[in-house]
């Protein structure tokens, strides 16, 4: 398997770097690379090496957006332990190796200073560099992959700031800034104060966006031109999963979802199309089938799914109107298609390609506005597996098809010419291409031997006539790179009289899209020239009159039923009120009502119609405190005695100025603040015992109150679990499972009970539980401890027998004095007994099992267990060593006691009390049996 890279054209624009990689899929890793540098755009190659007779492994190459001379190199040993950059100036002609202390896992060019980097590595740290990678000064640690973002020129003021997500010595992760010349934690900014989700912090233009989830709820939080963090308010019922720029998705089925519309400030949401269909399920990560036409602002295709079926919609004022895509009268033959609406159209696929050489399977570019070429099919709806190809040069308006099969798309020269090889797996050595926007093409022999075509290339920009096809002839050869030049199929540079022009319209023959009228030019089919670097397609431009289309409906409206005459008014929802004041609504001030509509995102009409008109003047009331929410940074309940706690009080609507907190945090420390809300300071407390505490904060002003309430848990961290239960037990028979955890925490500690093979535990705050087993075998039962963040785990394995015969033992007084009545100490003791008794009897020490009991006096149990069945009778042993097995039948004082030493200065006695055989029945009942005299033994 091969990776395949290139640049395009650096500087001089004849500058092609390739970088193939021999990656082994079962190493997981990258064995072999080369460089190859053509400076007569792809004519002929040289292979790079950069350190003569080391292999040298490139990870990936960097060039600066915007001096395209400066690039990057990452390299790797085959160990992986060293790692080093290779630096140029002068687009890869020459290269200066630099070691570096890091494993690089991606590179960010300043967008506008060529010079700095940041560097992002394996172990989440972040590096800086101000000199094109040769010194490098480590910015932050912990920091989340792909959530690193230089500033935006004209939005952030410091162009060496930097946007980062971070996760804190708590755990959480936050939102920072700093500037790269120090970085510093005592430097560091929090434009937001709370924690965020991981993996949520998105910088992109003029806004910033993330989430924040708490107490299990999630909100969305947005910054305009860096101004404070409002929450996003979509519709009611809204559940947010992919944003761009100022659209939001929103899941609604596994394959579909709804697609809302922000105001400017992408605040403020509202719903345009509903039941897009998404490419991949909701748990993975979603693809929606929406694309945006490059070229023509406003203009957008998306699939929706109606009654089970996918069709095609085309908008051209940002998703305010939706219409379906004219079908073509004729296919590429000529023949009529038959195909009429409204029971037949044209149909896209809209997904991406999977390989990053080719196009999508619908081709648009930012230099061929009007142009679209796409894979798709006629018909009632979207067929999956069928992808004739159909373009259109007047975006959207009018169709024709091309291919009766999927091709991958190129555009060069602005469009002036459209290259396209047929997508399959079978080799070729043709290409077609058109010089007319679709209307003719011819083919092109591009090789004399047939090759797997994995991919084309162009200049980054599709402002040239050059291209190449790559691919390999076998799948053991090396890699075959094809130069296809049309420049010499052209003589001259095209003129103004080369050129005429076309008109944008929308599929109603409507001139004025997003407020404005506008023309481009096309070059005349008869004139063969080149556009070249100069051409601009936009011709003129003139602004219309506003009118309703222009606007659609605000946040908290919805549009009426399209069946009914009223169908472009807009109409409250039924949760909003839109004589509501806004949650930053100031007493004294005065605020609009929305009457439901806004106009559409970069309309730039004017004047004329504006259903806006006359919004209705209200005085801001006082509001009552609302939404009221107080919450431990870090959002952990559970804290360690004398750990420092930051409770932050957060409120979503009413006045803060004349509100006053009252503050109780269950311990008894009280107080009243003013402003509490507005600054965002934290309330810094210690808890000092052990404890469960009821934290709770009252807002009230002379409009009304609120409260909120929380519970925290002191505890410290456990340090010992063991898990106590008699190791033999009977069939059925009532057992006793016992945590003895170390520091036992009441009320606060959850205990996990898992018996067998059951991957459902029970459940109980008490350390114990009583449980039966109703099968003979082996029995493994678990529980774990669970306090605050702190968890142990014990296991033990219990014997479950339908026959065994048990013996109360009773010891001398003198062992009370050394009994600590620790679990390890009665285990060890009883360890001991069987040991003794195993010497004494020559019963083998497995069939003896001494449980000794917890308390005092201190009291066991002998479990003597049926040996396993033997093909020939030997003695028995209960019959030689010990008495006949008789229930409740006391027995006679045995033999001069055994004595054993523990401490060495103390000798106790340890007897029979009562024999008994299993089944239990009346075992409890001769536990008052009184043992023989007590036998003086001295000490």
């Amino acid at each position: 398997c091969s990776h395949f890279t290139s640049q395009g054209s650096h500087g001089n624009g004849d500058v092609v770097l390739i970088l193939t990689k021999y990656y082994h899929a079962d190493m997981g890793k990258v064995l072999e690379s080369s460089l190859w540098r053509s400076s007569d755009f792809g004519t002929t190659y040289t292979k790079l090496t950069l350190q003569p007779g080391v292999t040298t492994v490139i990870d990936n190459f960097y060039i600066c957006p915007t001096n395209k001379r400066k690039i990057i190199l990452v390299s790797s040993s085959l160990s992986d332990r060293d790692q080093s950059l290779f630096l140029s100036t002068d687009e890869g002609a020459t290269f200066q190796k630099q070691l570096v202390p890091f494993s690089v896992e991606t590179l960010i060019f300043h967008p506008r200073q060529e010079d700095k980097v940041l560097a992002y590595t394996r172990e989440g740290k972040l590096y800086v560099s101000a000199d094109l990678g040769k010194k490098w000064t480590l910015l932050q640690e912990r920091v989340t992959k792909d959530h690193v973002f230089w500033a935006v020129s004209g939005v952030d003021a410091d162009p060496d700031l930097v946007h980062v997500e971070a996760q804190d010595l708590g755990g959480g992760f936050r939102y920072v800034t700093c500037q790269i010349h120090n970085c510093s934690a005592k430097m560091l900014t929090l434009p937001f104060s709370g924690p965020i989700d991981h993996g949520s912090l998105t910088v992109q233009d003029n806004y910033i966006f993330f989430k924040a989830t708490s107490t299990n709820q999630s909100k969305y939080y947005i910054s305009y031109r860096r101004n404070e963090f409002v929450l996003m308010k979509l519709p009611k019922y809204a559940l947010p999963k992919v944003r761009d720029s100022v659209y939001m998705a929103e899941w609604y089925q596994t394959d579909t979802y709804n697609l809302y519309q922000s105001d400017p400030r992408g605040e403020l949401y509202s719903l345009v199309l509903e039941d897009v269909r998404s490419s991949r399920q909701a748990e993975e990560s979603v693809v929606i089938d929406i694309l945006e036409v490059r070229g023509v602002k406003g203009v957008f295709l998306a699939n929706k799914k109606v009654d089970g079926k996918v069709v095609t919609l085309i908008t051209y004022n940002k998703g305010r109107d939706w219409d379906y895509l004219r079908p073509p009268s004729t296919d590429m033959s000529g023949k009529p298609t038959n195909c009429k609406p409204p029971d037949c159209h044209l149909h896209l696929h809209l997904r991406w390609a999977d390989n990053p050489y080719v196009s999508g399977t619908v081709h648009t570019k930012d230099t061929a506005p009007g142009l679209i070429m796409g894979a798709g099919n006629l018909g009632s709806q979207l067929v999956e597996y069928k992808e004739e190809m159909y373009i259109t040069s007047d975006c959207g308006r009018t169709w024709r098809q091309v291919f009766e099969e999927e091709h991958h798309v190129l555009y060069l020269d602005h469009g002036g010419v459209i290259v396209a090889i047929k997508d399959t797996s079978i080799p070729l050595k043709v290409l077609k291409f058109s010089v007319d926007e679709g209307l003719t093409w011819s083919t092109h022999n591009f090789t004399s031997t047939s090759v797997f075509v994995d991919g084309l290339l162009s200049e980054p920009g599709d402002e040239t006539l050059v291209m190449t096809v790559f691919g390999h002839i076998s799948f053991r050869s090396d890699w075959e790179l094809v130069k296809v030049d049309f420049r010499p199929s052209f003589s001259r540079q095209c003129n103004e009289q080369d050129y005429s022009s076309w008109d944008l319209t929308d599929l109603q023959g409507d001139r004025c899209v997003m407020g404005q009228q506008r023309s481009f030019r096309r070059r005349k089919p008869t004139s063969w020239c080149i556009k070249g670097r100069s051409f601009t397609a936009a011709l003129a431009a003139r602004v219309c009159q506003c009118r309703d289309s222009d606007f659609l409906c605000d946040y908290g409206f919805e549009r009426a039923p399209s069946s009914e005459s009223d169908a472009s008014k807009c109409f409250a929802n039924f949760w909003f009120n839109p004589l509501s004041p806004p949650d930053d609504c100031v007493l004294g001030q005065t605020y609009s009502s929305s009457v439901g509509y806004r106009k559409v995102v970069s309309n730039v009409c004017e004047g004329g119609v504006d259903p806006r008109q006359s919004p209705a003047q209200l005085q801001c009331p006082l509001l009552p405190p609302r939404g009221l929410q107080v919450s431990i940074r870090g959002e952990a309940v559970a804290v360690r005695p004398g750990e420092d706690v930051l409770f932050v009080v957060r409120q979503e609507q009413g006045d803060v100025l004349t509100t006053k907190y009252q503050v109780d945090l269950g311990d008894g420390f009280k107080a009243m603040y003013m402003n509490l809300t507005l600054t965002g300071e934290p309330i810094r407390h210690r808890y000092e015992s052990p404890g469960v505490y009821r934290v709770s904060v009252r807002a009230e002003n002379m409009a009304g109150h609120d409260e909120a309430v929380l519970f925290v848990q002191v505890n410290s961290p456990l340090q010992a679990l063991y898990l106590e239960v008699v190791p033999v037990i009977g069939v059925n028979q009532e057992v006793n499972l016992t945590a003895v955890l170390q520091p036992l925490n009441p009320n606060l500690t959850v205990f996990y009970w898992w018996v067998g093979h059951s991957l459902q535990p029970l459940l109980s705050l008490e350390n114990s539980v009583t449980t039966r087993f109703g099968d003979t075998g082996d029995v493994r039962v678990t529980v774990q401890a669970a306090c605050g963040t702190s968890v142990l785990q014990d296991s033990r394995v219990v014997r479950v027998l339908d026959q065994f015969q048990l013996v109360p033992l009773q010891f001398s007084k003198d062992l009370d004095a050394h009994n600590p009545n620790t679990p390890e100490w009665r285990e060890d003791v009883g360890l001991v007994v069987s040991r003794l008794l195993s010497k004494e009897t020559s019963i083998p020490e497995e069939l003896l099992v001494t449980v000794v009991k917890p308390g005092l006096p201190t009291l066991a149990d002998l479990h003597l267990l049926l040996p396993a069945p033997r093909p020939t009778r030997k003695r028995s042993l209960t019959s030689d060593k010990v008495p006949p097995a008789a229930a409740g039948r006391v027995l006679p004082a045995p033999a001069p006691p055994r004595v054993w030493r523990r401490p060495p200065t103390s000798m106790v006695l340890v007897w029979a009390r009562v024999w008994t055989s299993w089944p239990l029945v009346h075992r409890w009942g001769w536990e008052t049996a009184q043992p023989p005299e007590e036998r003086s033994a001295g000490s």
